[in-house]
């Protein structure tokens, strides 16, 4: 039997479902072009972004827990990630010396070099696939939009936590 106090579903207007639906096939279409433009290398967007973030820390290296958040990963599906790329060599783990159950996550010279030959390749990617497309004005109102789009959802996670 029907809740008679449940709400209706907010359905969207045709407006809405258009926007809905061209950001979800765009989004797809893109990350599937990034991706295929990083086989030469033998990256996957994935490898890719956690390699880029371990570039930018200190020491090159993060503590498994930051990285998994950072990346959008779960931890598990970063450990798992992180075994695919050791065996590639580009990433190695180390214990954490202040909490036995930490572990860093660390990239190595062949993750270096990994990153840094794939990195023009993928910057010249997403210009072309994604910039070029964007005049400036366009480029801050994106920026604003998915900026406010991700704190609702940092904070709809922390409410959930």
């Amino acid at each position: 039997m029907p809740d008679e106090n449940a709400t209706a579903p907010r359905w969207l207007n045709s407006t809405e479902m258009t926007a809905w639906r061209s950001y979800i096939i765009a989004s797809r279409r893109m990350l599937e072009a990034l991706d295929s433009d990083l086989d030469g290398h033998d990256l996957s967007m994935a490898d890719y972004e956690i390699l880029a973030q371990l570039s930018d820390a200190p020491e090159r290296k993060m503590r498994m827990s930051e990285l998994a958040e950072i990346a959008l990963l779960s931890r598990s599906r970063l450990s798992h990630r992180i075994k695919v790329m050791e065996k590639a060599g580009w990433v190695k783990r180390e214990a954490c010396p202040s909490d036995k159950r930490g572990y860093f996550a660390v990239m190595t010279a062949k993750g270096w070099k990994a990153i840094v030959a794939a990195a023009p390749d993928h910057v010249e990617s997403v210009r072309t696939r994604f910039v070029d497309h964007l005049n400036k004005s366009d480029q801050e109102v994106l920026a604003q939009i998915f900026s406010r789009i991700e704190c609702s959802l940092r904070k709809e996670d922390l409410d959930e936590k």
